[in-house]
């Protein structure tokens, strides 16, 4: 590992993070209705296999390079993707248990800290989740349109924090300096 990459910043971290994107993007836009003809059930596959079993690998990499955060974070999200595209969800109430439980794996990795844009796709996946969790028990499908929308808001930030990381872009806003600003005129 480089010297001058600290823990949950290096290469392990932005391909979890463009896998996390891709598939938060592609869960959420299958969810929001916004493409005709796309579906939740169009990103089964992407869920899988870019989602389950490549979030999982970058995620026992990054457990072997220290990196306990970013470790645990994609290699539980990688199974419990995995576990969403194989598995069949008989009734609305087991699926909104399924994604009750996952967002509070997602609320659990928002509260652990880490950078921001890392608690920013956290703390958005955990209200797709849960509005999605809710409109699963109460059979809206409203609620799950929303939903979708925080699921393509957390996988943009995703998709950004990664390709921040590589391009060299920043990655936190810049603040003005205490007692600098608007002056009084008079």
């Amino acid at each position: 590992m480089d010297k001058d990459v600290s823990a949950g910043s290096g290469i392990t971290t932005v391909a979890g993070r463009l896998a996390l994107g891709i598939t938060l993007l592609a869960f959420g836009l299958g969810h929001t209705d916004v493409i005709d003809g796309v579906s939740a059930a169009d990103a089964t596959s992407i869920a899988q296999y870019v989602g389950g079993i490549a979030l999982f690998v970058a995620g026992l990499v990054a457990l072997r390079e220290g990196d306990a955060a970013g470790g645990t974070a994609f290699s539980v999200l990688g199974a419990l993707w995995f576990t969403w595209a194989v598995s069949e969800s008989g009734s609305g109430n087991e699926a909104g248990l399924f994604l009750l439980l996952f967002a509070l794996v997602a609320l659990s990795l928002t509260l652990a800290g880490g950078d921001r844009l890392g608690q920013g796709v956290y703390g958005l996946f955990f209200v797709a989740l849960l509005l999605m969790a809710v409109a699963k028990f109460a059979g809206s499908d409203g609620l799950t349109e929303v939903g979708g929308w925080f699921a393509v808001a957390a996988g943009a930030v995703a998709w950004y924090a990664a390709t921040a990381a590589l391009a060299h872009w920043p990655t936190v806003l810049p603040r003005r300096a205490a007692g600098r600003g608007v002056t009084a005129t008079g």
